[in-house]
Order: C-alpha cells, then structure tokens, then sequence
C-alpha cells in the first residue's frame, strides 16, 4: 500500500476536517489504525504556528499560488505528504473562492499544483468534490499529483443528500492515479468501498470517535476517550475553545450526552471540563 513513495500500513484514512484535527485527535487515530491522517484547510499565507509531530498529510487551502512555495519548504521536513484542497463546500470557502469553488480557474489549479510538484519530492494528493470539471481537473492532475481523492456530492449539496457513487466509480475509471473515496465512509461500507477504490476516507463518522479505525482496521481494538485526547492536550497545548469543542465532539455515542453536553456548556476552565467528564462516567 503505498501514495508515491510513501508506505502505508492502512487503506483507511482520517479525512481532512477543519476544527476536528488537531494533533492531539490525529494522534489517537493514527495509534487506533488510520494509515494516513489529513490536517484541517491552512492557508499557506497564514501566521498560525502549526502541530506537525505526527507526520500527518498537509493540507493547502488556496486561491492563490502566493506563499505555496515558501509553505511547502517550511514544512516539508515534518509532513509525510501535501494536499491541495478542491473540496470544501463551505460558506468560507465560498466567500474566498477556495475548495470546491475553484473548480472553474483550471490554469490556477494547473499553477498551484506545478509549483507544489516542483518544490517538493513528497508524495501530493488532490481532493476534487463532483462538479462540470471534475474530469478536467483531473487531467491536469495526472501530471503532478500521486493520488486523488473525490467527494462525489456537489458542493450544493454540502454533506447532506446521498453522495452519488456512480460519479465515483466513473471518475475512477478515468485515470490511473490510485483514487481516494471520501463520502460517508464507515464500518458498515468501508469493504465494499475499498475492493472499487484504492484507499478510503473516514470524516465525520470518525468526530468523537477515533476508536472506528480499529473497528475497521482490526488491528487490535482501542478505547480512547476524550480523557486521552486530553492526556496528549497537555503534551500539545491547545486553545480552550478547542478543549471545549473537542469535549463535544466525545460525547457522540454516550447515553447519556445531552445531559453531559450541557454541562460542558457551563464549563470555564479546562479542569471543569476535566471535572465533568471524569463525574459523569
């Protein structure tokens, strides 16, 4: 299993999401089974100081070639692949231009993607959403990146409605490039899922619950819980607003959640936060 010249020991990936992860969460899915775990969007024009310890896929958010070379050079010591964001739907990027509503600026693209393959000899991946020029992109893609990933819902449709595998399984028909299916991936899909497409992608099945790469993997089971990520938090400092949120996100899959949510609300320190959850279970 390999991206470039890169080994992997897993199919199964931690997809990119945005507030989800930080270093301390892409710790525990990678000890869990992921076999390549994604950063959030980073704009390689920004100041904010980045948690690379993990060797985790880079991922670039651009509607600019500006800084790219310089991002990469920075960083490429301490991450094991980069990644080039055509993917994200959100209202963000639709106000900036960026992921999924660059589809159409195909010289840009071809620009951001020649300067990244020749700066860097790390592995490159490209995440592309369903779109009129998907297949376009695509072609581009195939003279400098090592794999490609496709969303395949429109980025009307966000992450609600059915992503249309069909599109998936045509678009990979197109290329040779190993493909990455992202969309809805889980325990229930991921076998299927991996004997159409080289490597898969887990998102938001994978929020609060790091422990669904070893349900998948089978590679010895874990359960961490956000007392661990909080464990690592100490080692890898994180805002409270993060602490906070990821408090949240762990308590998808608890019976008792809504009650333990409010009380999270409540908290103003992060050994509050540390008093509720260690209270509630």
């Amino acid at each position: 299993m390999e991206i470039g010249a890169l080994k992997l020991k897993s199919r199964v990936f931690l997809a990119p999401m945005l507030e989800v992860n930080d270093l301390p969460f892409r710790i525990l899915c990678k000890k869990a089974g992921a076999g390549l775990v994604y950063t959030g969007m980073v704009n390689p024009l920004s100041k904010k100081r980045l948690q690379l310890d993990d060797c985790p896929a880079l991922q670039i958010f651009t509607n600019d070639s500006k800084g790219v070379r310089e991002f990469i050079k920075k960083h490429e010591a301490k991450v094991c692949l980069f990644d080039f964001n055509l993917g994200c739907p959100s209202k963000v990027a639709r106000k900036l231009g960026f992921g999924a509503f660059l589809h159409e600026k195909l010289e840009l693209i071809e620009e951001i993607l020649k300067i990244m393959r020749s700066t860097t000899k790390k592995p490159i991946t490209l995440k592309l959403r369903k779109s009129p020029n998907a297949f376009k992109i695509l072609k581009i893609a195939e003279k400098y990146v090592d794999a490609v990933a496709i969303h395949p819902r429109t980025d009307e449709q966000g992450y609600s409605g059915d992503p249309d595998l069909n599109f998936a399984r045509l678009f990979k028909s197109k290329t040779k490039l190993p493909v990455i299916y992202s969309g809805d991936v889980d325990e229930r899909n991921y076998k299927s899922l991996l004997e159409e497409f080289d490597f898969v992608m887990v998102g938001r099945r994978a929020i609060g619950d790091p422990n669904i790469f070893s349900r998948i993997s089978g590679a010895g089971k874990t359960n961490f819980d956000y007392l661990d990520w909080l464990a690592l938090e100490e080692r890898y400092p994180q805002p409270f607003r993060q602490i906070k949120f990821q408090a949240m996100f762990f308590t998808k899959r608890k019976k008792n959640a809504k009650e333990l949510r409010r009380k999270l609300a409540l908290a103003k320190t992060k050994e509050e936060i540390r008093r509720v959850w260690e209270s509630s279970f």
